[in-house]
């Protein structure tokens, strides 16, 4: 089965966070938080439609002008969603520059900050020398803890809101159902593949009437109904988790369990060792052996470990180590709590 989602790391586990999902099929990408992204080259760069920022700490944002400079000239709309402040600190970052050539840019950031209480987003447009547009706002008399960001035919991201000393945002991006073409059935039924197929994908994917016609590459039609049932392999749609900068507190826990549980793949902080449990408390951050266990009892098939402390130069493979004796129960320190 292909991947839908095709996730790595910007930088090495001791560089700064950020995660570039490439959408397989839309040919398109997102990315998880705004470290320093120069390694990301201007065209993946070009592929971002959405952008999800945990947190405005230097190390999670610094990479915005880098975005900014890439997207300036381009007829673009850009979403960008964080926890709340994230308007008021994009327009921080842009209020630094000098904007009177711009007029004929055609770039837009819509700008989404969100939590359990409030939605609000406004339009920043280059012509309008990103002046602020409010787009909507949206109070909540009943508080959700999972936090919906983006629903599209082909993926959602969802959200928690963790506690960092400060609001901080973890993301899910995950699929309804994963569609694979049975290459076998296509060759008994003589119809060929091609772009045809994404057509029919987009419109399960949709939830489009059952009967809505799909034009094959002979120019007939087959009812969506049929062609389904006939040619595609439907299972369980890829899961991929993003947790970093949050403290091992009860609340917290629960939080990234209810975003993790069953995840294909779970991108976790491990900054401090557990000799430094303490420090990494006062931090408010996990500690590589709490990221394995969040791992475990939330059943990921796999943990990737990043954001390693500085503390712990040197100290790559005992903090990979830690977290993964912990995720597979070879060595274990802690217990999961009680429902």
């Amino acid at each position: 089965m292909k991947s839908t989602f095709q996730a790595h790391l910007v930088n090495p586990p001791n560089g700064d966070p950020a995660l570039y999902v490439r959408l397989r099929w839309q040919g398109a990408a997102l990315l998880f938080d705004l470290g320093r992204i120069d390694r990301l080259e201007a065209g993946a760069l070009m592929c971002v439609t959405s952008v999800f920022v945990s947190h405005t700490h230097m190390d999670h944002f610094i990479g915005f002008d880098r975005l900014l400079r890439v997207f300036l000239a381009r007829e673009a709309r850009l979403r960008l969603f964080g926890p709340p402040g994230i308007i008021d600190n994009v327009c921080g970052k842009l209020s630094g520059y000098t904007w009177n050539l711009v007029d004929d840019y055609p770039l837009t950031f819509e700008v989404t900050e969100v939590s359990p209480q409030q939605r609000t987003t406004v339009r920043l447009r280059a012509a309008q020398r990103f002046a602020v547009e409010p787009v909507d706002s949206e109070a909540s008399d009943t508080p959700a803890t999972l936090l919906q960001l983006v629903d599209e035919p082909g993926y959602r991201v969802d959200a928690v809101q963790l506690d960092h000393k400060i609001p901080c945002l973890a993301f899910r991006v995950h699929e309804a159902t994963h569609l694979n073409v049975d290459t076998t059935a296509l060759a008994r039924f003589g119809v060929p593949p091609g772009a045809w197929l994404n057509t029919l994908k987009t419109a399960v994917r949709s939830g489009v009437a059952a009967d809505t016609p799909i034009t094959l590459p002979s120019g007939a039609t087959a009812p969506l109904h049929t062609l389904r049932a006939d040619l595609l392999i439907e299972s369980p749609g890829q899961r991929i988790v993003y947790v970093t900068d949050a403290r091992f507190s009860a609340d917290n826990i629960e939080r990234i369990l209810m975003l993790a549980r069953g995840a294909d793949l779970l991108v976790c902080e491990t900054p401090f060792l557990e000799a430094n449990r303490e420090h990494a408390e006062a931090r408010a951050h996990l500690t590589a052996r709490q990221a394995g266990a969040l791992a475990r009892w939330a059943g990921v098939r796999h943990l990737k470990v990043f954001h390693f402390s500085a503390r712990h130069e040197g100290a790559g493979e005992e903090l990979r180590r830690e977290a993964e004796d912990e995720f597979a129960g070879r060595e274990t320190v802690y217990e999961q709590p009680a429902d």
